[in-house]
């Protein structure tokens, strides 16, 4: 689990058994990643992790928090949004046939004489997932595709747009 320079490395040694809390906090362009600059992210990246050790296995639990820099889908307009994430990795000493599920992605084997875990990958996946599939804005009404029933019911008929009352017209028809 150790690579050369590692950017987010949790040393074994240093885990007493049980719970340990670990922070991090570092920047987009330190991944050396194009693909986490362009997505937006430009503040600072917190990793927080609860590591717990026992004699068969290591479970991480890492959650993610930053600020992103996008742009809303309907009227491009810039949009700062606060993304988290949350993973959870097993690493587990010995064979992983001994477990349930071989395949399963969150379980890892780690050798008892390993030093470190490098979660870098793990970090900029979890940073990558965080990111909405469809960003609007909320301060332009027309970019608000999801409302909710009491911001529904406090527009005024005047208010209503042609593509609000086509959408009741749908709705009502499909009942």
């Amino acid at each position: 689990m150790h690579k050369e320079n590692a950017l987010i490395e949790i040393r074994i040694a240093g885990l007493g058994e049980g719970k340990n809390e670990i922070d991090f906090i570092c920047k987009a362009t330190e991944f050396n990643d194009e693909q986490l600059t362009e997505a937006g992210f430009t503040g600072d990246i917190k990793a927080s992790f609860l590591v717990i050790k026992s004699e068969s296995e290591i479970a991480v639990t890492l959650k993610t928090a930053t600020t992103a820099e996008l742009t809303c889908d309907i009227c491009l307009a810039p949009v700062i949004r606060e993304l988290t994430g949350v993973y959870t990795i097993h690493y587990v000493y010995g064979a992983i046939e001994e477990y349930e599920d071989p395949d399963d992605a969150d379980y890892h084997v780690l050798d008892r004489n390993a030093i470190s875990l490098d979660l870098t990958e793990e970090v900029r996946e979890t940073l990558m997932l965080s990111l909405p599939m469809k960003v609007t804005c909320t301060d332009n009404p027309d970019c608000r595709l999801f409302i909710t029933e009491k911001e529904h019911e406090r527009l005024d008929d005047h208010e209503k747009s042609s593509w609000h009352e086509s959408l009741e017209k749908l709705k009502n028809k499909y009942r």
